[in-house]
């Protein structure tokens, strides 16, 4: 039996020809990481500089959401073209282009003397940023055993959220400290550091773990529809995908872009405490996906549960917030509330552990471009809902905010309706690998 068709049916832990991983895969893993951790410092920098940036370029509240939008947008779309490179070429080849592109975006950001420069900018960044995630994914699987997928997962979102943490804390004291210029200039070094990191250090595979010959999807229409098909078809795939969708964004849009005008606008906080909060949004997010990760390695039925009470507990503390009597919300409801939201990245991790094991490894990147979609279109979708209620109100953000109860009940819907048949497929795979296992010899 193949080591690519082992790996395909990764719920059957330890067997043969999967990857040894050890301090070499740490190591290796370890430049990708750091890639995505310089890639989500810049994403989440226009998420401290929101109001700076609307001063400095003199655009209200939709225009502002532009920003965010369009970057979002170029990185949804290019989830499923990111797949299908990476599954085709390998992840450096992908990461390094993705390095340039990101580094670009974010010096030139900098020095934008315009509104419309600083918009191509940003898109230029969301298309480089697009190239990552997947890659760090896929890089797990290549020199990790299969039943370290949960893990590896969260460990790499809690990087990321690590550089989150980088842009709310440092990020947000250098702007106000050294200025728009220097901040943006100096941060986009971080990018050419590990581009030199990546050009030395990075490797697709261990020694002896190549793609088998013939695997990689051939080039041609064709090849690319049957292959986004065929994850497509998969109800795991599906189901990842709509996990995604309902966990990730009421988050994303907190900390990308309009968490700090509503603590200092509608809540009447301070920058510096509205700061604090973010920062304990992203800690959270460090702490839960942790747990996460351990709890579905060795839990894997607990996969679903974990995702839909997070959706509960994000909605039920949003309507708290939003209806509270008066004028402002209490701050212990709202430290509350950012302590849920830093669960929303880690439970959209969980949309990959639905679509990893449906998947077998050739299809890996396509399969992961479709759920990584998921998120950033509720994000995008929302961050636009929430700048166009907001400049239709008056500001009332209780109205714009409402938004992300209609996608998240549009997300539990087709979660729901996915579940039982992603369920019955895994079984019928896991029985199908165990049968193959015993009777086809190695």
């Amino acid at each position: 039996m193949s080591r690519d068709k082992h790996q395909a049916y990764g719920s059957v832990p330890g067997l043969p020809g999967d990857p040894p991983g050890g301090r070499r895969a740490a190591l290796v893993w370890g430049v990708g990481v750091a890639v995505y951790f310089v890639a989500v410092i810049f994403r989440t920098s226009l998420g401290v500089a929101g109001l700076d940036a609307a001063d400095r370029f003199h655009v209200n509240a939709s225009a502002l959401s532009t920003f965010s939008i369009l970057q979002l947008l170029v990185y949804a779309g290019m989830q499923i073209p990111v797949g299908l490179m990476v599954d085709r070429f390998g992840t450096k080849k992908v990461l390094v282009l993705g390095v340039v592109l990101f580094t670009a975006g974010q010096l030139g950001f900098a020095l934008s003397p315009s509104y419309g420069t600083a918009l191509a900018s940003r898109a230029l960044l969301g298309c480089g940023d697009a190239m990552t995630f997947i890659s760090v994914l896929r890089l797990g699987t290549r020199w990790f055993p299969a039943r370290r997928g949960p893990l590896i997962g969260q460990v790499a979102a809690l990087f990321g959220m690590a550089g989150n943490l980088v842009s709310t804390v440092f990020l947000s004291r250098a702007l106000h400290g050294l200025g728009w210029t220097t901040t943006f200039v100096g941060s986009s070094l971080a990018g050419v550091l590990v581009l030199v990191l990546l050009l030395f250090f990075l490797k697709d595979h261990p020694e002896g773990y190549e793609p088998a010959p013939g695997s990689a999807p051939r080039p041609g229409a064709a090849s690319v529809r049957r292959q986004i098909a065929a994850a497509w078809r998969e109800p795991g795939t599906r189901l990842g995908m709509w996990v995604h969708f309902t966990t990730q964004f009421p988050a994303m849009v907190f900390l990308l872009l309009w968490g700090l005008p509503f603590l200092v606008e509608a809540q009447g906080l301070s920058r510096a405490t509205a700061g604090e909060l973010l920062t304990l949004v992203v800690l959270s997010n460090m702490a839960v996906g942790l747990a996460y990760g351990q709890i579905i390695a060795r839990h894997h039925a607990a996969r679903a549960p974990l995702a839909l009470g997070t959706v509960a507990a994000t909605a039920l503390l949003w309507a708290a917030t939003l209806l509270y009597p008066g004028d402002r919300a209490p701050m212990w409801l709202l430290v509350t509330l950012c302590l849920v939201l830093g669960a929303c990245g880690p439970a959209s991790m969980i949309g990959f552990d639905f679509a990893r094991p449906a998947n077998p490894p050739e299809r890996q990147g396509t399969a992961s471009g479709i759920v990584n979609m998921g998120g950033f279109v509720a994000s995008m979708t929302t961050l636009l809902a929430v700048g166009v209620l907001l400049d239709a109100t008056g500001d009332d953000y209780r109205i714009a905010f409402s938004s992300v109860f209609v996608l998240e009940a549009l997300g539990v819907a087709q979660i729901l309706r996915l579940k039982a048949r992603t369920h019955r497929r895994e079984r019928e795979r896991l029985v199908a690998s165990r049968v193959e296992a015993v009777h086809v010899p190695a």
